[in-house]
């Protein structure tokens, strides 16, 4: 048995222990589609639902890690039932030059227009 923030930290799905355990705190993260603590106690076959920004991902527990492992061991202890990523989450995000300020009102409109954004 191995508690899910460890299981998340360990399987890499979040970079610190601590990341994980605040996710699970803050309801992001679901145990067989139910609310869950951090301590919950894992099992092979159990399902973990971890909300990440514009997308649910979902995996199936299919071995127990206690330690951070490797990615390629890492990988072969879940098998992931997520949804494919949403293809507007890998749209590069417009930025402006350091320094420039605000965009002007003629600017913010043509900036408008080049994200489809027409007014109404």
């Amino acid at each position: 048995m191995t508690r899910i923030d460890v299981w998340l930290w360990a399987v890499r799905i979040y970079k610190t222990r601590s990341m994980a355990t605040q996710a699970v705190k803050g309801g992001h993260v679901r145990y067989n589609d139910n609310p869950t603590k951090p301590a919950q106690q894992l099992k092979v076959g159990d399902v973990v639902m971890v909300r990440q920004p514009g997308w649910d991902r979902r995996f199936e527990v299919v071995q127990l890690l206690d330690k951070r492992v490797g990615h390629k061991l890492a990988i072969e202890a879940y098998r992931d039932l997520s949804p494919e990523r949403p293809a507007w989450l890998d749209v590069p995000f417009a930025r402006r030059d350091r320094g420039t300020g605000r965009p002007t009102k003629k600017q913010r409109r043509e900036i408008d227009k080049l994200r489809g954004m027409e007014p109404q």
